[in-house]
């Protein structure tokens, strides 16, 4: 989205040559990728684990820092280097989209209208706001201190950074359309009336 977002807006002239169908599947299979190898490798971290407190977890989620509290042995390395490997393949796709954004917000604060900016900020917000939420929630969820864990606190956090992402997007994606912003207006102003 990123990378999609840079084209339309600093180079929109050549989206039509850049953003082919070639470059969406080259783009979509390092994603993919990227999140395949990184799933196998802490699910060959896991299953490597002797685990001697049992095998039941806390929650719903079969989170890889609930699976290391059940391990006897000592995780710290591992858990060291799964971080690592995370960060590591984490930080190339921050990098990518904070190159992407820099160059987006130089090429608009550049535009003489008003409207301009504030059409192609409002293009890129709805990405930033659900990359900000995962971001920012899965960062806490893997690198918060051992003193402030507790159950509870770790299944807020997990369902906050798995759940609430794909459940906002289409919604923070379609606020865009002119059509559901009326909708949702005649909704509200039938639900107002039906109050009084």
């Amino acid at each position: 989205m990123a990378f999609d977002s840079y084209i339309a807006i600093c180079k929109l002239l050549h989206y039509r040559t850049i953003m082919d169908s070639r470059t969406c599947v080259n783009m979509a299979a390092a994603a993919w990728g990227s999140t395949f190898l990184y799933a196998v490798l802490h699910t060959a971290k896991t299953f490597s684990l002797p685990l001697c407190q049992g095998n039941v977890l806390d929650q719903f989620f079969c989170e890889v820092p609930q699976i290391l509290n059940l391990s006897c042995s000592d995780v710290y390395l591992r858990e060291v280097g799964l971080v690592l490997i995370s960060l590591s393949l984490a930080s190339a796709g921050f990098i990518f989209i904070l190159f992407s954004y820099v160059q987006i917000i130089r090429t608009v604060l550049r535009m003489p209208s008003k409207q301009g900016q504030h059409k192609a900020f409002s293009t890129c917000f709805p990405h930033l706001a659900v990359v900000s939420i995962f971001s920012s929630t899965a960062i806490f969820a893997y690198l918060k201190p051992p003193s402030i864990s507790s159950p509870s606190l770790n299944l807020v956090v997990t369902v906050v950074y798995s759940v609430v992402p794909p459940a906002v997007n289409p919604v923070i994606y379609s606020m865009r359309n002119q059509e559901l912003k009326d909708a949702l207006k005649k909704l509200s102003q039938s639900v107002v009336l039906q109050q009084q």
